[in-house]
């Protein structure tokens, strides 16, 4: 049986660890030249705000926020929140932001970051995206 070509991640829970390891996946599937989309929803769409509203005052272990996080982990060499949305952006992979979870978060699209190209959709489009030869994976 061939490997997949594509994974669905469903990013739902609004902590930092998940959001950072989901853009982990999706950098490495991209890099293996396999196609990536990254689904956000409920809690997890706030990872797309700006960053300063978004990612760094997601919640994280040990009671710190996103940016203690992250700057720990910059420091033990494990690359960044940004440096990883970047490279998924540059490399390719496909950003949707769930109309209801934004709707259930009380946000509205135009408090999105503007610096990547997100698309505003639900779950119909998800499954669609998801080829016969994909994968979903929900974290």
């Amino acid at each position: 049986m061939p490997a997949p070509d594509k994974l669905s991640i469903v990013v739902a829970t609004g902590r930092f660890e998940t959001a950072h390891y989901a853009l982990a996946l999706a950098a490495s599937q991209l890099a293996l030249g396999r196609k990536a989309t990254l689904f956000y929803t409920l809690a997890a769409c706030r990872a797309l705000l700006p960053p300063e509203d978004g990612w760094m005052r997601l919640p994280a272990d040990g009671g710190r926020d996103g940016a203690a996080r992250d700057a720990e982990y910059r420091a033990r060499g494990v690359g960044g929140y940004e440096e990883l949305f970047s490279a998924s952006v540059e490399l390719g992979a496909r950003l949707i932001v769930c109309e209801m979870g934004l709707k259930a978060e009380g946000l509205s699209d135009t408090a999105l970051r503007r610096d990547a190209t997100i698309e505003i959709a639900g779950i119909v489009t998800l499954l669609e995206d998801a080829t016969a030869r994909g994968q979903i994976l929900y974290l």
